[in-house]
């Protein structure tokens, strides 16, 4: 299994919706790019971070991974199950695991400086080519969850998309029959 080693590149509002946000994850070389759905309170943990770090010296995140002195923590992208990136925090070896979300292993990274890599067979299913130039984002539906898809369908339908309706009823009915 090879892995690829995943880089923060930005946070987006999602236009038209304040409660949700986009985190740009790119390969090294910035050539590909995975979208993460994160929710505003994720949003605002991130840009306090990423605005005033200095500010954060002292909260409980930071403080956990001053504790943990040199010991360094992985994590691993390595799979997707019902609209939700499936991640492994662990230690060198493996010997000890726990499971977190994608955008918890993203603030973890910021803070720490841990790493975070996803299995390459996963980035090229899920992950789009990076264009910094880009005015939009693209969001693959097996990422989103059941409410999300449900609210995208019955826009698609009140827009008469019907190809998108299609497309995400299938989803829905993809993940019923799972």
């Amino acid at each position: 299994m090879r892995r690829i080693r995943l880089r923060f590149e930005s946070i987006q509002q999602v236009a038209g919706n304040q409660e949700l946000a986009v985190i740009l994850l790119t390969d090294e070389e910035r050539k590909r790019v995975l979208s993460v759905v994160c929710d505003d309170t994720m949003t605002r943990q991130i840009l306090l971070r990423l605005q005033s770090p200095q500010r954060c010296s002292t909260m409980l995140p930071e403080s956990l991974v001053a504790m943990l002195g040199e010991d360094t923590l992985d994590m691993m992208v390595y799979g997707l199950h019902d609209g939700q990136y499936q991640v492994v925090l662990a230690n060198g070896s493996f010997q000890r695991h726990h499971r977190i979300r994608l955008s918890d292993a993203v603030l973890l990274s910021l803070i720490a400086g841990f790493p975070l890599y996803i299995e390459e067979h996963l980035m090229n299913i899920q992950s789009t080519p990076f264009d910094e130039q880009a005015t939009g984002i693209s969001i693959p539906i097996n990422t989103m969850d059941v409410t999300r898809l449900n609210l995208a369908m019955q826009k698609a339908i009140d827009e008469e998309n019907y190809e998108l309706a299609s497309k995400l009823r299938d989803e829905l009915n993809r993940r019923k029959s799972v």
